[in-house]
């Protein structure tokens, strides 16, 4: 892969790949063994049709347990590489920065066997409506496609983060096929999608469990387990239960003392990874001039009310980092602020500076329900020093479509594990007009607008840090931690996929998963 290359000097490279990528298509290989087996998940939360589509991708990670395996990127994370060539064998940046070119992977078909061609990358692109659709719809130009197998993406002015929202960041990436899209509707996409990734849909049932099979023309390799099953099992302890008698193989989200019994159970092994995925509390009312939260005393108790470190050991049984920021540690551009430490007395201290010498009524806290208990921990906490408020738990895909949508008031959870870099955090979470932004401040709001025009690096990661400073110095959020997602694996699985693409809370690349031999 080259950058700043003239697009004209490398078509007898384009060529060859592409012949190259035809023959392999064709010529038979160990990896096209008949896949086998079945591997089962208990998944943790509901399953929502709307993470079937990466038209509709949210700035959050869980659509990419879907994703991963119905679908295909042009660029993609995967082992040991932050940006895998995929359906784009290849691509080229021009000298100016406003044009950038990609040369589709000949031999990659679409589950009903049409070939990802140009026009479906154009239509994937403009067809996409996720987070971040505003960002990406204002800076480019035009999507235009010389032949079948090359699209080139203009932009208006130069953009040092293209790559990062298209390839990551958001799934105006992931192609979806145009004809079939246009023949059965928005709605009829939803309920039988077609992709290009290593396994085709089969059956979803709602609050069940969605089912699929190997797709065995996959161009990266054909998958080596025949059918993928994800269980909706939203208890902790029935998922561990149905681990143990082997109903599942996998089990995401299992923690504090079921943890510790999933380590103790003969055969069944915990994996903890610390994920790129920080949560947080929100103050959705701190612009509010009437609201208690509008007073940087308060937000700062808040912060010092909690006791992480003991949340930590009790519930992720201390694997989770505590880096007090929204942004991954792992992120390009991160900054890490100065701790918390756990002080109540200091938070009553704030508060009755601020007027609050018996503490407040905080109204309602709304939480994905699958954190419910980490959110009991910190409601617990708040309540100590005097901010008082009730839990309203719920399930995920509701959750973040109301948060995003602006209808929550109080507080909220807050947490994402979607790739990216800390310009494409802010733009989410910070800044004016992002997807889960109440209120913002003018001098953030300023500064990310230079820093997404700045061509400098050093200039560029100078204001990203500054940008994190401010959201420091002003309190905006309480973060909890970055969280170690503790999973479990049964005896019959001898590759998970977890941990395998680095950050990445799921399975995956699920072509990689292997059965043991019995």
């Amino acid at each position: 892969m080259s950058r700043s290359a003239p697009f004209e000097n490398r078509w007898v490279r384009a060529a060859l790949a592409t012949l190259l990528s035809a023959v392999t298509w064709l010529t038979p290989t160990p990896s096209r063994a008949a896949p086998e087996g079945q591997i089962t998940w208990g998944v943790h939360i509901s399953l929502a049709p709307t993470w079937f589509d990466p038209a509709e991708t949210p700035g959050i990670i869980t659509p990419f347990m879907i994703m991963y395996a119905l679908h295909d990127a042009m660029v993609k994370p995967m082992p040991g590489i932050p940006l895998a060539p995929s359906l784009a064998e290849s691509w080229t940046v021009s000298r100016d920065g406003l044009a950038y070119e990609f040369v589709l992977r000949k031999g990659a078909r679409f589950h009903n066997g049409d070939p990802v061609t140009a026009e479906d990358v154009k239509f994937s692109l403009e067809r996409y409506r996720g987070t971040s659709q505003k960002t990406l719809k204002d800076r480019v130009a035009a999507v235009e496609t010389p032949d079948p197998w090359r699209v080139r993406i203009r932009l208006k002015q130069p953009w040092p983060d293209f790559m990062t929202f298209y390839s990551t960041a958001t799934g105006a990436g992931w192609i979806v096929p145009k004809k079939y899209v246009e023949k059965v509707g928005e709605e009829g996409y939803k309920k039988s999608p077609v992709g290009a990734g290593p396994y085709r849909f089969v059956s979803f049932t709602p609050g069940v469990e969605l089912v699929l099979e190997a797709f065995e023309p996959y161009w990266r390799k054909t998958p080596s387990v025949k059918h993928l099953v994800f269980k909706v099992i939203p208890d902790e302890s029935t998922r561990l239960a149905a681990l143990k008698r082997g109903e599942v193989d996998v089990v995401y989200s299992i923690r504090g003392e079921l943890a510790e019994e999933l380590q103790r159970t003969p055969g069944l092994t915990l994996k903890p990874a610390v994920i790129q995925a920080p949560q947080w509390v929100n103050l959705l009312d701190q612009w509010d001039p009437k609201s208690p939260w509008h007073d940087r005393r308060v937000r700062l108790a808040a912060n010092y009310a909690i006791d992480r470190k003991a949340i930590n050991q009790a519930i992720t049984l201390g694997h989770s980092t505590l880096t007090f920021s929204i942004i991954p540690d792992t992120f390009e551009f991160f900054w890490q602020p100065p701790a918390y430490p756990y002080d109540p007395a200091r938070a009553k201290g704030l508060l009755a500076e601020a007027g609050y010498p018996n503490g407040f009524d905080a109204g309602e806290y709304y939480c994905d329900i699958s954190y419910a208990n980490v959110q009991e921990a910190i409601l617990n906490y708040l309540q100590n020093v005097g901010i008082r408020a009730k839990l309203r738990p719920v399930e995920r895909a509701a959750f973040f479509k109301e948060w995003g949508e602006k209808k929550y008031k109080n507080l909220t959870y807050g947490a994402t594990g979607a790739f990216g870099n800390a310009a494409t955090r802010l733009e989410a979470f910070v800044v004016a007009g992002g997807a889960y932004v109440y209120g913002s401040y003018p001098d953030i709001d300023g500064l990310f607008h230079e820093q997404a025009a700045e061509l400098d690096r050093k200039k560029r990661e100078a204001m990203l840090v500054k940008i994190q400073q401010l959201v420091h110095e002003k309190a905006i959020f309480v973060p909890i931690w970055q969280l170690a997602f503790l999973n479990g694996v049964g005896p019959r699985v001898e590759e998970s996929g977890l941990g395998l693409i680095p950050g990445h809370a799921y399975s995956a690349p699920y072509e990689d998963l292997k059965l043991r031999a019995r």
